[in-house]
């Protein structure tokens, strides 16, 4: 039986949530011809999703995100369009929903770092309009077990009304781009390698203000000639990050890239020799999924959703301690094999999050909603840590989590030829 869905695609240009949004539509486009969707978008984003099949259609709705008006507005827009059920992409549902609802929970930053809000009235909101999402949703969707956990401590909701559904990585960071391509990416943003590369928005929870410090103290550690290079929107805190670059000396090692072309982030990555990204909190995490598909070394924090998708395949560190970070990343620029078995652990990390694999189970999750005698499979558990593994390079042995093994030190070349061989490593 055909459904009507619609889902909130106005942040359909965003950073993080947009990117959900963007693969979400664009795979269920692929994997359902039989359900008819209803794409509510900003008027601007329109022509983003002019290639659809017929049984998508977009309409324009113009209240803000994080808005009053898109509490009473959306209201009536769910009404008109008569909706057998509604996806809500972010944590935000309209007062009253006339239909059967699903809602993705990212992450609840806003509850956790309450100081980086603008004023007391955007905390409230947030509390208020997450707790509504959790009573009147039918089905919560998180993108981490980390996010799950973190709803159950603030709220009382149960293990039966989240599925946890990873995010996945596009197949454009994945393929191996020739040293022209990559050349003339470097060309256009004016790059010249080495360097060292962190990926996000200048936001408080980034943690940038450290990943300055940590650089300019691995600078002191040893001989480094890779600079540091920050992509990301810009906004009012990059002048303050300048001027502390300044002020730690490192200003003519550091470039601000601000906002970076989609089509040109897989060539910023493989061009890096190293992914540095040790934030403060993360829902998931995207941008180390893309550096490990990208096949560069990550360092990463021990904290949040990171470590729940890190572990074992990036170097952790506490992102408030600006001398661990330093560490590793001297270690890590100094130390070719290490950083070369890093990226290959990160590379088979990659592997477990698909885009694909999000749209199936999410399309699982609408029809046990809209028909509850069809139940889901299940929260998603690509590869959980497991034992410790050891890694070796040319300075000593690093252990790390993997999923199974454990054993005398051996190379990744070594765990390689016996997974090829069928031994377990």
């Amino acid at each position: 039986m055909a459904h009507t869905i619609g889902i909130d695609a106005r942040k359909l240009q965003d950073f993080g949530i947009g990117t959900y949004v963007r693969q979400l539509i664009t795979n269920l486009a692929e994997i359902d011809q039989e359900n008819r969707y209803v794409l509510l978008t900003a008027p601007q984003h329109r022509d983003a999703l002019a290639d659809l099949p017929e049984n998508f259609r977009a309409v324009t709705e113009r209240s803000k995100v994080y808005s009053l008006g898109e509490f009473f507005q959306l209201t009536w827009k769910l009404y008109r369009l008569k909706l057998d059920l509604y996806h809500a992409t972010h944590y935000v549902l309209p007062a009253i929903c006339p239909c059967k609802v699903v809602v993705t929970i990212h992450d609840i930053i806003h509850l956790l770092y309450p100081e980086y809000l603008p004023n007391r009235f955007a905390f409230f909101y947030a509390q208020r309009m997450i707790r509504h999402s959790l009573s009147q949703g039918d089905r919560i969707i998180t993108v981490s077990k980390n996010t799950r956990r973190d709803l159950q401590r603030y709220y009382s909701v149960s293990d039966q009304k989240i599925q946890v559904i990873y995010n996945g990585v596009e197949d454009d960071f994945r393929r191996s781009l020739d040293e022209e391509q990559r050349q003339s990416v470097r060309q256009r943003l004016d790059l010249e390698r080495p360097y060292i590369l962190f990926v996000g928005n200048p936001k408080p929870h980034k943690n940038l203000p450290n990943v300055l410090r940590a650089y300019a103290r691995a600078r002191e550690l040893g001989e480094m000639e890779a600079q540091l290079v920050v992509a990301g929107d810009k906004d009012g805190s990059s002048d303050g990050l300048k001027r502390q670059a300044e002020f730690l000396r490192i200003s003519e090692h550091v470039r601000f890239l601000g906002h970076v072309d989609q089509e040109d982030l897989p060539a910023l990555y493989q061009n890096a020799e190293l992914f540095l990204y040790p934030t403060l909190y993360e829902g998931f995490g995207l941008p180390v999924i893309e550096a490990m598909a990208s096949g560069v070394a990550v360092i990463t924090s021990d904290t949040s959703a990171l470590k729940e998708i890190a572990e074992g395949y990036a170097h952790l560190v506490s992102p408030l301690d600006v001398e661990e970070m330093a560490r590793a990343i001297a270690h890590c620029m100094r130390d070719g094999e290490h950083r070369g078995a890093l990226a290959k652990l990160g590379r088979r990390r990659s592997a477990d999050f698909r885009w694909q694999r999000c749209a199936k189970k999410t399309l699982e999750i609408y029809r046990s909603v809209l028909e509850p005698e069809r139940q889901p499979n299940g929260s998603e558990s690509p590869s959980e840590p497991g034992k410790r593994k050891m890694v070796t390079s040319a300075t000593g042995s690093y252990s790390f989590t993997t999923p199974g093994g454990e054993g005398r030190a051996q190379t990744v070349e070594e765990d390689d030829a016996q997974q090829a061989q069928g031994k377990a490593p």
